[in-house]
């Protein structure tokens, strides 16, 4: 069940920045707090092209799991799988997606919309329609 959540909101977060200028996105009541404290942690972190060693390594996992607990309490979810983008020019697709927590998708997504790393999704895709099932 919560791969399919997982897929639903990867579809519809990506038609969203198909449809919107990104710097316009709010993703959650929270976002300038997590921006902030994501770029003070990580400021050397290249969101646009990032490797599941940035994510997934036991190196990258201490570093992570103290920024994502700040946020228990404070983001619904925080720790729900969420699928992510490995390189923000492409779409979601097998070899282009990971599975984060939630407030890592949200604080590598928000970075890339503030940061404009995102505008390029809305030129070069459209949003999709569901097809009937």
């Amino acid at each position: 069940m919560w791969a399919i959540r997982a897929m639903e909101h990867a579809e519809v977060y990506f038609n969203i920045l198909c449809s919107v200028d990104p710097k316009l996105l709010r993703l959650t009541p929270h976002d300038d707090s997590i921006y902030k404290d994501f770029r003070e942690e990580f400021p050397d972190l290249q969101v646009d092209k990032l490797k599941e060693g940035d994510l997934k390594t036991a190196e990258a996992k201490q570093k992570w799991r103290p920024f994502c607990e700040r946020f228990q309490g404070v983001i619904e979810d925080y720790n729900f799988g969420t699928l992510l983008r490995l390189n923000s020019s492409g779409e979601y697709s097998e070899d282009n997606t990971v599975l984060v927590t939630r407030i890592q998708f949200y604080a590598i997504e928000l970075t890339r919309n503030r940061e404009g790393i995102n505008d390029s999704v809305r030129k070069k895709f459209k949003p999709r329609s569901k097809t009937a099932q």
